[in-house]
């Protein structure tokens, strides 16, 4: 049967605005709201990166077959049926160990691919765009980068050919933005050129036929691109159709490919949309769930201040200062993106786009403060008029009776307010 993959290609090069939103997270409430808000008729397709799943752990503890597990229980909790997910791996290269020598670094590489193809990852992103320790001066050559994304995609298929399952299906390309947003602020991004589009792909091409992959290379179905959009701290740059026209009409003529989008977190519907237009087929979205989902928490955290703040004892979670206490204590995963003096750092901690309080949320004390608000709101009826103060649009749904006024219910659908955008993007 033909894969969903192959018929958002198919779409495209019949014109058809025609889409997939990729879902970059292992957060369970974001797991949670996606499932219940896919689209209708269509899989959904959700990512880990090396960073966040690998097969020491990552940041999350969890190998690529934890990761799967973990996925397809919220899919049987919620009833979702299994046949409809689509598993991709992000980023899938020497990254995590690029302060490595390249032989020791490829070799993690590959043991991650094959890793992720064994627990059953269909759709794998090659990035071998960062340079490796012992690599020569200057930019890394797109030759070596297409090589190495060859001996990637050489793992994946070894290991594909000693299991059932569906076949791998690739992502390449060498203009990769940086995983999470960038680290600095930016003013304008360079929109990837028909030439550098064209010279990744006929390298890596060469690359893959020389390794004898003819085959795999039938199945590289995206080439990831700069298509003008990124965020960082505290900026969005929007999509700019008319800078990325020609790029898009130069997809056109290939008849395999589509592009994928990478940063397209906190763009608007619009843009999105236009995005899938212009042949950035794959939006990738991650940061952006995890954003939604502190605000939605952030504003139960405000409301439990007003309903609790009288008590003779005080039986408020403190969730807000408790996060920001676990950052303070493991700083390393926020304190390289945050600039500024001890006020601007405290304020990015609690609402900077990139949002580095998701590697938090983790954390046992602040997990036991998640559960004590949701249990305080929980024991007694939110007012309407605190919920019109701080939750406007799910005030709005509640008063139509289209929401459930639980604080549960209340963080889902903040999430799914992102998602509703991708899906109007990705739908025709």
């Amino acid at each position: 049967m033909r894969h969903y993959l192959e018929a958002v290609i198919e779409a495209q090069k019949r014109g058809a605005a025609r889409g997939l939103t990729s879902i970059c997270s292992a957060h369970p409430w974001v797991l949670r709201a996606a499932m219940r808000h896919a689209v209708p008729d269509q899989p959904l397709l959700i990512e880990s990166t090396c960073n966040q799943v690998n097969q020491f752990g990552g940041y999350t503890g969890m190998r690529p077959a934890d990761f799967v597990r973990v996925v397809r229980d919220f899919a049987a909790t919620d009833d979702f049926a299994a046949d409809r997910l689509i598993l991709g791996g992000d980023h899938l290269g020497p990254a995590v160990w690029q302060h490595e020598p390249a032989d020791s670094a490829m070799q993690k590489a590959c043991d991650l691919i094959r890793a992720y193809v064994a627990a059953g990852y269909v759709k794998i992103h090659l990035d071998a765009s960062l340079k490796l320790a012992d690599d020569a001066p200057g930019p890394l050559a797109i030759e070596v980068a297409a090589w190495r994304a060859a001996q990637l995609a050489r793992a994946a298929e070894e290991e594909y050919a000693h299991r059932s399952g569906g076949a791998p299906y690739y992502v390449i390309g060498t203009e990769v933005p940086i995983p999470g947003g960038a680290q600095e602020y930016e003013t304008s991004v360079q929109v990837t050129s028909i030439e550098r589009a064209r010279e990744t792909i006929e390298i890596t091409r060469k690359a893959f036929r020389h390794e004898g992959l003819a085959d795999a290379w039938g199945r590289v179905i995206a080439l990831v691109v700069q298509p003008g959009v990124e965020f960082g701290d505290d900026f969005v740059l929007e999509f700019k159709p008319e800078a990325a026209r020609d790029l898009s009409r130069f997809i056109e003529g290939e008849s395999r490919l589509i592009y994928e989008a990478h940063s397209t977190d906190y763009q608007t519907r619009e843009a999105l949309r236009q995005l899938v237009a212009g042949h950035f087929a794959i939006l990738k979205v991650g940061p952006a769930l995890t954003f939604a989902f502190r605000e939605a928490v952030f504003a139960l955290a405000l409301m439990e201040d007003e309903l609790f703040s009288g008590s003779r004892v005080d039986q408020r979670s403190r969730l807000v200062e408790t996060l920001d206490e676990a950052m303070l204590r493991a700083p390393e995963h926020w304190r390289s993106h945050y600039a500024g003096d001890e006020a601007a750092q405290r304020f990015a901690r609690r609402y900077s786009y990139s949002d580095r309080s998701r590697y938090y949320w983790p954390d046992a004390q602040v997990q036991a403060t998640l559960h004590k608000l949701l249990a305080n709101l929980s024991s007694r009826s939110v007012p309407l008029s605190l919920l019109s103060q701080y939750a406007p649009l799910q005030y709005a749904r509640i008063r139509q009776g289209e929401l459930a006024n639980t604080p549960e219910a209340l963080i889902l659908d903040r999430i799914t307010d992102v998602l509703r955008d991708y899906a109007f993007a990705v739908t025709t």
